[in-house]
């Protein structure tokens, strides 16, 4: 009988409207930081078309994770240091990081930061060293999902950003007339990738300059992460032979002594997921740039950026009554297919001797053997699409590299107040153009190198708005 007196008495001294309530939302959110360098060496690079091996690592990969929950609402980000994952396997993380936590694996997003200074976890070689990356990486993305969620705790969130305008160039260029070299099909485009700049009038598109953040506190205020997202590829300029993280890496490593002081706790993650940036690189196309020495563009680059996100968090308001909300949808797009002709061209190309091929453009071979693959692949493939609502920021993800204008066009119609996109997401199925970049030409648009119909930006960004119109309503 003595409580039922108590709770009298409490409800008298403190009306209901100065105590916390039970029901009251709350968001919660944990981060983690799981090491998954190879283990074993030599392991293969897989960015360019003439991979190299890697003997040692200069600085190590990580897969990095935040998730964050509020009560029935909840979702996880994680973001690997890798060039990116195909769907297949992330299907795989996802079901075992589901078994392991009780989360749902449509909770879950999964993406690189397509560092290209990274093996592949996405199968091929046999080589021991290649297998014992494969099994450490998919055990270190898993367990950083798995302690993310074990480490939530009560939060506030703080949305905002800043721009870094110097260091991001589209790549994609109006040449001058008459210097547009043909293209591994023996056409001529309009635009060209990093052509020389003695050539160059004008770029093809825009760039993103933002610096979008995610700022996590604990309740009493104390630092606790940053999940921050800017549209530029891979820096580069890492020395063959080594594995690096790129200028993703860097940020993770300068960003909490920025927030958190100069001696960071062991628990603070910060995050860099890479933007709608597959026509944004870090090439000084007007030459005021000078030389660099190997890594000392990476660190530029996440120097700057990393300053860009704690201007971007000097004047958050933080939050800790937060909706929580995920969408996924898998969407079926047409696959891109050569025509009978090129075909036939194609087998005639690789039929080529060396001597030959000196005659044809250059990547002539490598775009025949694609274009042979091409033909044998299905008619369509299923494509996974997320978004994702923390209050009033939204969170998109495409597994793609996705050109600049893509993502502008998000943002402008989304029905949130701020939105970010994270490329590579959930899978990787080559370049996603515009329609209007597809009538130029160029690398991101080649056959093979863009394997989806030419509308398939439409319809994912009509998905994707869909989809943001749903979470809004509720």
């Amino acid at each position: 009988m003595r409580f039922p007196c108590l709770r009298v008495v409490l409800t008298f001294l403190f009306p209901a409207a100065l105590l916390p309530s039970l029901s009251e939302a709350q968001i919660e959110a944990g981060l983690a930081a799981v090491e998954i360098t190879p283990p074993e060496w030599p392991v293969t690079l897989r960015g360019s078309f003439n991979p190299k091996k890697a003997e040692s690592a200069n600085d190590p990969l990580r897969a990095r994770s935040f998730a964050f929950r509020n009560g029935d609402g909840r979702a996880v980000i994680t973001i690997v240091d890798i060039l990116y994952l195909q769907q297949d396997l992330l299907d795989e993380i996802k079901a075992e990081a589901a078994k392991r936590t009780g989360w749902k694996a449509t909770e879950m997003l999964i993406a690189g930061t397509h560092t290209h200074s990274a093996p592949s976890a996405s199968g091929g070689s046999e080589e021991p060293a290649e297998v014992a990356f494969r099994a450490h990486a998919f055990e270190g993305i898993v367990k950083s999902i798995e302690t993310a969620i074990v480490n939530l705790e009560p939060a506030r969130l703080g949305f905002g950003s800043d721009e870094e305008p110097s260091e991001v160039y589209n790549r994609r260029w109006y040449l001058k007339e008459g210097s547009m070299p043909p293209n591994p099909f023996g056409g001529i485009d309009k635009v060209k990738m990093n052509p020389p700049r003695n050539l160059i009038v004008k770029p093809a598109g825009p760039t993103d300059p933002e610096v979008a953040v995610i700022s996590i506190q604990r309740r009493n205020g104390k630092a606790l992460g940053l999940f921050a997202n800017y549209a530029l590829h891979y820096v580069g300029s890492v020395p063959g032979g080594q594995v690096s993280a790129d200028y993703f890496g860097e940020f993770a490593r300068v960003l909490p002594f920025k927030l958190a002081g100069r001696t960071p706790p062991p628990e603070f993650v910060a995050i860099l997921s890479n933007g709608t940036s597959g026509d944004i690189n870090n090439i000084d196309f007007h030459g005021k740039r000078p030389p660099r020495a190997p890594f000392e563009q990476i660190r530029q680059v996440a120097s700057k950026v990393s300053d860009a996100a704690w201007r971007a968090t000097r004047e958050l308001e933080y939050e800790s009554d937060l909706p929580v909300g995920i969408l996924e949808r898998r969407v079926t797009l047409k696959n891109r297919k050569p025509d009978p002709g090129l075909v036939e061209k194609a087998k005639a190309i690789l039929e080529m001797t060396g001597e030959e091929l000196k005659n044809e453009p250059r990547l002539a071979s490598h775009y025949a053997l694609r274009t042979l693959k091409l033909n044998e692949v299905p008619e369509a493939t299923e494509v996974a699409i997320q978004a994702i609502r923390i209050g009033d920021q939204a969170i998109l993800a495409m597994p793609f590299e996705v050109l600049v204008e893509i993502g502008l066009d998000l943002k402008k119609r989304s029905p949130f107040s701020r939105t970010l996109i994270v490329e590579l997401a959930n899978g990787g199925f080559g370049y996603l153009p515009p329609p209007q970049q597809h009538e130029l030409g160029g690398y991101e648009t080649w056959l093979g190198t863009s394997k989806m119909e030419k509308q398939a930006s439409v319809i994912l960004t009509d998905h994707l708005l869909e989809m943001l119109d749903e979470l809004k309503k509720n």
